[in-house]
């Protein structure tokens, strides 16, 4: 928690050290920019103070620091314990051998890769930081006892550096000199160096001339691991690169270590020293290229960097057959306020019906025709769904509730009409079975009086052109025997009307250039394809009589197409019978129950008013 009461200009006067714990607007070496005031809720508090970002023992706790957010970033006011540590880091800052800080803050929010949000948890002492706006600016501030005069250390400033050739005291330039005179000895072994040595040893014994073309070799690696090369020039030999551009700020700015990010959980760790494992690592397992090593070694859990999930359909879309042709069956079927149907014809087309002429002096003869009649009783069709009264409460982006009446709704509407034109399929042992007697199938309804019958013999020589052609001819012919109100409708199956649209003459060319120009040459007012016709076959048992004997064949059939005008066809339902939605609470189980349902009956009552295609395999 932030301290309000925090008086920095008594902090700057009594801290051992200070200086810029992160920079806004300087790009950072994992990639990120932090904006300004991103960490303002840091402002005067008060962290721990700790080396290199090592928080698996308390002896790495160097101090704390209090932090200051400013225009230009947050800086720390840093003060060191009395511990051994913390004594050396004294020493380290006094002596200016190390220079930089880094933060390591989590519960950060980015816009891309700009750090907008986040809290600091730890400040650390480090060899080379990611941000090159962390630094120390005022090391060992308060110690009137020293004689050292005051310094200000730059790491890697664009702006404010001086060029790293500016050396600071006499002191300095007395040791540049015996880097430079031992540049050979140096050099000769680091390429000498024992096997035995680390990485780290090896690098700790170089001059700092050497050291800087380690910087720089570093960075174009990085460079090249990260971008594949793509913003990396080699137009010369990467050393003498180097030493012509020795001075040039451009070269100066790379990074010592390209710092790596520890992103679990949205953390952020400005930290140098995992660079220097990766060459650990490499040499010792032999790896076959140092950008391998980079990409294995970078940022784990990226995907917690990417944005969040934007959903595009909301509430969530149906997967759902195609179900245009639901709303012709019900829009189209005709409505009675009553569910018990009773349909009573007189059979008249008899030659027992006939009228008859007269012979003076003969017997006149009474005309005889027969009664049919059926009878139908309803059904109750419903579906029911629950929800928990917490999942309602929870789900907040959209209705969920009407949602999912929407789809029960659908979904009843649905098999009704599945019902209707060719029964629900399921066997008639299922205690879910829309029973026949109830709602009668137009494709099985009894032929002797309601639907025609017409067959197409498919064999295996016929092409999707002949069996269109076929369909054509047997649909326009049949409806010679049709009996139907009005203009029927074809609703065929899906494949068919298809290969009838797709027909061509013999010069190539589309003999139905639309949907309408097919239905006029079928005789009827529109095609409707039907999903669930696809595939649907049955067992056709008749009795074939000779001219001596008699026989009993069963074919299977597959549909192929129903013509009819569904005004024919009769739905019934008595008041409080029509589709209904109820809803209960299961106050035991904290639970809503919703239930839609309808009781009702259906059946053709008109004589001859369907026409139902199908196909018969040839005979072998």
């Amino acid at each position: 928690m932030a301290t309000q009461s925090v008086n920095f200009k008594e902090l700057r006067h009594t801290c051992d050290f200070s200086g810029w714990a992160t920079r806004n607007d300087y790009p950072c070496s994992d990639g990120r920019t932090i904006k300004k005031n991103a960490f303002i809720k840091d402002h005067g508090k008060k962290v721990p103070l700790v080396w290199n970002h090592r928080h698996e023992s308390p002896d790495n706790v160097l101090g704390h620091a209090y932090l200051e957010n400013r225009e230009d970033g947050v800086y720390a006011y840093c003060y060191l314990n009395d511990t051994d540590q913390g004594q050396n880091a004294r020493e380290y800052v006094r002596h200016g051998d190390l220079t930089a800080l880094s933060i390591w803050a989590n519960q950060l929010k980015q816009n891309r890769g700009d750090v907008l949000h986040g809290c600091i948890r730890e400040l650390s002492l480090v060899l080379a930081g990611a941000n090159p706006g962390a630094y120390i600016d005022n090391p060992i501030a308060h110690n009137g006892d020293d004689d050292t005069s005051e310094a200000r250390i730059y790491f890697a400033i664009p702006d404010e550096a001086p060029k790293m050739n500016l050396k600071h005291s006499d002191e300095d330039l007395e040791t540049e000199s015996q880097e430079t005179d031992s540049e050979t000895e140096d050099s000769e072994v680091v390429a000498h160096a024992d096997d035995d040595k680390t990485v780290k040893d090896v690098f700790d014994s170089m001059s700092e001339e050497q050291k800087n073309v380690v910087y720089y070799l570093i960075a174009e690696a990085v460079d090249e691991a990260v971008n594949g090369g793509e913003n990396v020039e080699h137009s010369m030999d990467m050393a003498d690169e180097f030493q012509n551009n020795q001075g040039d700020e451009e070269v100066m700015a790379h990074n010592v270590f390209s710092a790596t990010t520890d992103n679990l959980e949205g953390i952020l760790q400005h930290s140098a020293e995992e660079i220097t494992n990766v060459f650990e690592s490499a040499r010792l397992n032999r790896a076959g290229s140092l950008k391998d090593h980079f990409l294995q070694h970078g940022i784990t859990e990226i995907e917690d960097l990417f944005p969040d999930y934007k959903t595009l359909d909301n509430p969530p879309a149906f997967i759902k057959r195609p179900d245009g042709w639901v709303s012709k069956v019900m829009n189209g079927v005709k409505h009675t306020p009553f569910s018990r149907i009773r349909s009573r014809f007189a059979d008249i087309t008899g030659d027992e019906a006939r009228a008859r002429g007269y012979v003076k002096g003969k017997r006149k003869v009474e005309e005889v025709f027969g009664l049919l009649a059926r009878t139908t009783d309803p059904q109750t069709i419903y579906k029911k769904q629950q929800l928990h009264r917490d999942d309602i409460i929870d789900i907040t982006d959209f209705d969920v509730v009407a949602w999912l009446k929407l789809e029960m709704r659908q979904m009843l509407e649905e098999e009704i009409a599945r019902a209707i034109l060719i029964g629900d399929g399921r066997s008639t042992l299922s205690d879910d079975k829309i029973k026949e007697e109830h709602i009668r199938p137009i494709w099985t309804d009894d032929e002797a009086l309601f639907t025609i019958s017409a067959e197409i013999v498919i064999g295996s020589d016929d092409t999707p052109n002949t069996r269109a052609d076929k369909f054509i001819d047997k649909a326009v012919r049949a409806q010679a025997d049709y009996r139907g109100a009005g203009s029927p409708t074809l609703f065929v199956e899906p494949n068919v009307f298809a290969d009838m649209l797709l027909q061509k003459d013999l010069n190539g060319r589309r003999i139905y250039t639309s949907a309408s120009d097919l239905a006029t040459a079928l005789l009827v007012k529109e095609i409707v394809p039907v999903e669930v016709m696809k595939n649907k076959t049955r067992t056709v048992t008749r009795s074939e009589v000779g001219s001596t004997t008699s026989s009993i064949v069963s074919t299977t059939n597959t549909l192929l197409g129903i013509i009819v005008n569904l005004t024919d066809y009769t739905v019934g339902a008595d008041k409080g019978g029509a589709v209904a939605l109820f809803d209960d609470f299961d106050i035991d189980y904290n639970t809503y129950k919703y239930l839609i349902e309808t009781r009702m009956s259906g059946a053709l009552t008109t004589p001859f008013s369907a026409i139902i295609i199908e196909s018969v395999p040839a005979s072998e």
